[in-house]
């Protein structure tokens, strides 16, 4: 199953404007425009006038004028909102529990634990030997590590088997281009050797001294690459194990649980393969597991002497668990454990001595399923709402009774709960603490309601907001979707919403097609020759909050990013009557384009889920819902918009070029900004407090088009 980093599409959730009355104080600031240039993109006989094209030159300086005049007229514009920016901020981390820890986890012999300490932007990650009352071991100090970077994150850490050496990622762009770097943890000293270009993860073999790991190419980005280096080589020595000559794939190194095997990765959008080598092997030669075929999706997990498979295969659109022996992989030989059910989706499994752990979603609710291997019980965890989100959290210990999971909702913050799979006792390692002595949850209330799509199909919605409000159609709603490549945004706990709410807002999470949350069907229906379901959905989403008297089309906002800043661009070319607001983060927006250029990271991979545009059919439905090829002369809704001038998935010349295009062509006086940061990339600033600010700033916009002030 393919697992989706959607951490930085949820983080981006709000941003920044002006109320009516000093829309008309804020007249003197003049919109950059644009300069056109024309320029002409033939497809099947079809011409494109792309009078933009030349912003996609971040070389140029006079694209990063344009930016930065951009910048400033969004600064101008939302100077009187500064104040509540900076309140908003306060409030904000004043929530946040600044000196906060992990649950610790122990593995292989280590406690491991993650920290903040109080007015610092990064974490501070350590260990403890054998007991929590063993001295601490600073593996990193990110605060350390960041000094002389506007932008720096750490992932990937990856410890030697026998504790004294641990492999790590850095990325000082935003670019999702990391170097690998090695560090001793008995006399704390970084080897000289760089890594480059890489996606900060790696694997070590059994003998500690081997480590595997994905190379990117330069130009796409595309992971194509495995490599292989040996501790105490130059890594221009470093052997190339696997190379994946399918531009549509993407391919990634990792050891089994059972830290018997390397795997080798190569997944595309609709299709998987792997390849197996015992770990303590490492110059062996790495055997196919089931060679793709496509449509063929598949994921592998070792236990004892077979592997248990989680695959599509035969028709199993939910997904089923099969199992196969060692030696026979190949898919003739895979035996059902779990055989597909049509109302459930198969999300996820984990593996221990005595127990399968089974994550799974009926009708759009997450449930944890638990079996003992022997077969003596099954039984599923009790969760007893609508509008939670639970899942497995961490769990690196294979020979253990305990199984650790998260759990929140809308209204309740997270816990992270270690629960005895043999006596069934829970016990809550930690709860989310608010500070500021003003949160309780009992003032909060959520529901899932059931909107009708266009076509007749219902569409899940889930909605929080402070208790005794009047549905009277006054009340600001905050619109919030994705829709794309199955990715399922659960109702989920946020502390920074909280200023919202306070402040009379509706937050609504619209479960659009494109996403799993009500089964992989439900993802086929919204992507392809089928993706403008998921605009309409949205849309009728809107319509019935209007009609049940959640809002009215003056207090109705709508927010998006990444695809699902493709999904605001599409709506408020659809119908930009329904909102007074719309916030677009990273959005990509410029489709076709997008994807006829191969030389941009990601869009070979991206044919799947979108269509091959080089096909006229895929052609002409992607032009026909491509918000930059749909911009027309009518009235448009207030409009902020944010990218990255590193992004490395959504291009900033995208929104860039849209907000262009919008200016010059749309018939109204409504706010138009775009508000680029120079220094980051896809996922917005780096540290915990700066990436607070860009809330604070999306907050300021909303609530100031309703006129609140404070």
């Amino acid at each position: 199953m393919k697992t989706f980093d959607i951490i930085c599409v949820v983080s981006l959730i709000f941003t920044t404007s002006c109320t009516k009355k000093d829309k008309e104080l804020n007249t003197t600031p003049t919109p950059p425009i644009a300069e056109t240039r024309e320029y002409q993109l033939e497809k099947f006989e079809d011409i494109r006038h792309d009078n933009y094209f030349w912003l996609n030159d971040r070389e140029d300086p006079e694209v990063i004028d344009y930016l930065e005049r951009e910048n400033a007229y969004n600064e101008d514009m939302t100077a009187h909102t500064k104040a509540l920016q900076k309140q908003l901020f306060e409030e904000m981390k004043s929530r946040i529990k600044e000196d906060d820890a992990s649950v610790p986890y122990k593995f292989n012999g280590y406690w491991y634990i993650t920290r903040y300490e109080k007015g610092k932007d990064y974490p501070i990650y350590s260990r403890k030997k054998e007991t929590l009352n063993a001295p601490e071991e600073i593996l990193f100090d990110c605060n350390l590590e960041a000094k002389g970077y506007s932008y720096y994150r750490l992932i990937g850490l990856n410890v030697s088997p026998d504790n004294t050496l641990v492999a790590f990622g850095e990325d000082t762009v935003s670019r999702r281009q990391y170097t690998i770097r090695i560090k001793n943890l008995v006399d704390g000293n970084v080897y000289e050797d760089k890594i480059e270009n890489t996606t900060g993860s790696s694997t070590w073999a059994a003998d500690g001294k081997t480590l595997f790991y994905t190379k990117k190419d330069a130009e796409t980005l595309r992971s194509y690459k495995i490599m292989k280096h040996i501790l105490g080589t130059s890594t221009s020595q470093d052997v190339e194990v696997f190379t994946e000559e399918d531009d549509t794939f993407n391919t990634f190194v990792y050891k089994t649980k059972s830290d018997k095997y390397i795997v080798i990765g190569s997944t595309s959008t609709l299709t998987s393969e792997y390849r197996i080598l015992r770990a303590n092997e490492p110059n062996g030669e790495f055997k196919i597991f089931q060679p793709r075929v496509r449509g063929l999706e598949y994921g592998i997990s070792h236990y004892n002497d077979h592997f248990y498979v989680l695959t599509n295969a035969d028709g199993a659109t939910n997904f089923k668990l099969v199992k196969t022996k060692e030696q026979n992989t190949e898919k003739e030989n895979w035996v059902d454990v779990i055989p597909h059910r049509q109302n459930t989706l198969l999300e996820d499994i984990e593996i221990f001595k005595d127990y399968l752990v089974i994550s799974e979603r009926t009708n759009g609710l997450n449930k944890i399923q638990v079996q003992r291997w022997d077969g003596s019980e099954t039984y599923y965890l009790p969760f007893d709402n609508e509008t939670y989100t639970a899942y497995v959290s961490t769990n690196p210990d294979f020979d253990t009774k305990i199984l650790r999971y998260a759990y929140n909702s809308l209204v309740t913050p997270n816990s992270v709960i270690d629960f005895n799979m043999a006596t069934k006792e829970k016990n809550v390692k930690k709860e989310q603490e608010v500070l500021g002595g003003t949160f309780d949850k009992n003032n909060y209330t959520s529901e899932r309601v059931w909107a009708t799509a266009i076509d007749g199909t219902k569409i899940p919605m889930s909605l929080v907001y402070r208790k005794g409000l009047k549905m009277d159609g006054t009340n600001p709603v905050l619109q919030y979707g994705y829709g794309s490549y199955g990715a399922t945004i659960d109702p989920y706990f946020s502390t920074a919403r909280l200023s919202l709410l306070d402040r009379g807002f509706v937050y609504a999470i619209a479960h659009v097609r494109g996403g799993e949350y009500l089964g992989r069907p439900w993802y086929e229906e919204g992507k392809l020759l089928k993706k403008k379901n998921t605009f309409t959905d949205f849309i009728d989403c809107s319509r019935f909050l209007i009609e049940e008297g959640y809002t009215s089309k003056e207090h109705l906002y709508a927010m998006g990013g990444s695809a699902g800043g493709l999904l605001m661009g599409a709506v408020i070319n659809m119908a930009p009557e329904l909102y007074h607001g719309v916030v677009a983060a990273v959005p990509f927006v410029d489709v076709v384009t997008t994807m006829l250029d191969d030389s941009i990271p990601l869009t070979t991979g991206e044919y799947d889920e979108w269509g091959n545009p080089n096909d006229e059919e895929y052609y002409s439905y992607m032009k026909s819902y491509s918000p930059y090829d749909n911009i027309t002369a009518q009235v448009y809704p207030n409009l902020l918009v944010t990218t990255g001038l590193h992004d490395s998935q959504v291009q900033y010349w995208e929104p860039a070029k849209w907000v262009a295009k919008m200016r010059a062509v749309k018939q109204d006086t409504n706010i138009l900004l775009l508000h680029t940061n120079m220094e980051a990339g896809h996922g917005g600033a780096s540290g915990r407090f700066e990436a607070l600010k860009e809330v604070a700033e999306e907050y300021a916009f909303l609530l100031d088009l309703e006129g609140i002030t404070e």
